[in-house]
């Protein structure tokens, strides 16, 4: 074989899937296989799935297509690629995969990719290769870190895992089943991954979990830590100057996260914390075990503590039974929130999950219509909030090259991507930025580099040095 191995990997759905994308990667690195950006190129191609929504699992079986064309057309040249499918849909659907795409040649659930290389090779002796179980080992264990290269090209943000699986049991969700039950990463592991991040470059971390403010590692004491106590260490370690976490369940939220929003200045401003609904009704019936009114009292307590905070959510429309007085408290909700953005979709039936066994299922007019209805309210929420910005001086991470010459990008404190006229030089550091415009339709904003500071964790240095 002339030069390594290459494999494409793409994610689906949430953010941990990017992350499990990322450690697929790391694990398959020293079986000599390096990243590609393009299917084409490769030897071997992942597809990291997401079970939430019934549109992504359709993606899923499109794209399988394309690439067993693909993969037919790469033999007739003599040249073997193998396809796996990883993820949510994999956990959920592995059999059937199999069944109707003879071209996968391995189906790997979220709790087995650290053994992805034993796989491969099981697949390549056996024809296929199937493990959705949930394995007794924690996978956290046998993962290698991603090298310092790896990381460099991951850019100066990186997300880690700090909890798995929910207990939650929503009635539309499939995460209990494919994810299964809360797991916590011990609060030594997690220290020792965002200081190897810190010391390759990474400024930025988001903590992830599918319940993540439910964490509760055990602690270098030996007792159980809360999110908010983990939150208060990773500030500690030289080199990183922002966190923040996804996502969130309003009945985990407990005092200590409230006070670290209040008193952490490294935990930003902008929270994610998913309702689905306005209405007591579908929520019980989604089984959320919180009301409306909880819900605004908790996002009431968050604000007291930190006026400055921003919010998004998830919000279904269309569930079984929603009645328009139903979808009308959700938009009273959204109304007395104000979000900055949130994610939405129209309900869709999981497999295996209660909801899908509920009556009077919803039209499909009707949830297009109530969606349409609902993000319009979202759009003009958050073109309000951009639009305040206008004027207002934050401090910008940069991030990478502009789209234009002589252009940086960054994020500000509340995840919008900031553009300005700076020097390549300034991605990694913090700046103070002036915003002096915003695009609607780009969701950035645009600024410029407020006075002679670049900010880091460590320290400061002067402009000249960063060569402004």
């Amino acid at each position: 074989m002339n030069g390594p191995r290459k494999v494409y990997i793409k994610s689906y759905g949430c953010q941990m899937n990017v992350y499990d994308s990322h450690r697929m990667a790391d694990v398959l690195a020293p079986e000599g296989y390096v990243e590609t950006d393009r299917a084409e190129n490769a030897d071997l191609v992942v597809l990291n799935t997401c079970h939430i929504r019934e549109k992504a699992v359709d993606k899923v079986y499109s794209e399988l297509g394309r690439l067993r064309d693909m993969k037919d057309g790469a033999a007739r040249l003599g040249r073997r690629v193998s396809i796996a499918v990883a993820g949510c849909v994999a956990q959920a659907e592995g059999k059937e995969i199999l069944r109707r795409e003879p071209a996968v040649d391995l189906v790997v659930g979220p709790q087995s990719y650290h053994r992805l290389p034993d796989l491969l090779r099981k697949a390549e002796r056996e024809g296929r290769a199937l493990d959705t179980e949930f394995p007794p080992e924690d996978k956290f264990d046998f993962l290698a870190p991603a090298s310092r290269e790896a990381t460099r090209k991951r850019g100066v943000s990186a997300f880690v895992t700090i909890q798995e699986g929910c207990d939650k049991f929503c009635t539309f969700c499939v995460v209990p089943y494919t994810r299964g039950a809360e797991i916590s990463r011990p609060v030594a592991k997690i220290v020792a991954d965002v200081e190897r991040l810190a010391d390759n470059g990474v400024r930025e971390v988001t903590l992830l979990g599918q319940n993540v403010n439910a964490y509760h590692g055990e602690g270098p004491d030996t007792q159980a830590w809360t999110i908010g106590r983990l939150l208060w260490r990773l500030a500690d370690i030289p080199g990183i100057a922002r966190l923040r976490y996804m996502t969130s369940h309003p009945r985990d939220v407990d005092e200590a996260l409230i006070a670290a929003h209040r008193d952490l200045p490294a935990l930003m401003p902008q929270l994610h914390l998913p309702v689905q609904s306005g209405s007591d009704r579908i929520l019980a019936a989604m089984n959320r075990q919180h009301t409306a009114r909880d819900y605004l009292d908790v996002i009431a307590k968050f604000r007291e503590a930190q006026p400055d905070l921003s919010f998004t959510s998830d919000f279904i429309v269309g569930f079984p039974g929603e009645s328009d007085e139903d979808f009308r408290a959700t938009l009273r909700l959204i109304e007395a929130v104000d979000f900055t953005t949130a994610f939405t979709f129209k309900y869709s039936p999981r497999p295996g999950t209660p909801a899908a066994d509920l009556d009077d299922q919803i039209d499909e007019d009707v949830k297009v219509d109530r969606l349409q209805k609902l993000q319009a309210l979202i759009a003009r929420q958050h073109e309000r909030f951009q639009q305040s910005c206008v004027g207002r001086s934050f401090d910008v991470l940069f991030e990478k090259p502009g789209r234009l010459p002589g252009q940086i990008t960054g994020r500000s404190p509340y995840l919008q991507p900031v553009q300005v006229m700076g020097p390549p030089s300034l991605i990694g550091h913090i700046a103070p930025v002036t915003i002096t415009g915003n695009r609607t339709d780009a969701k950035s904003l645009f600024g410029i580099i407020a006075q002679p500071a670049v900010q880091q964790r460590s320290g400061a240095v002067a402009f000249a040095e960063a060569g402004v």
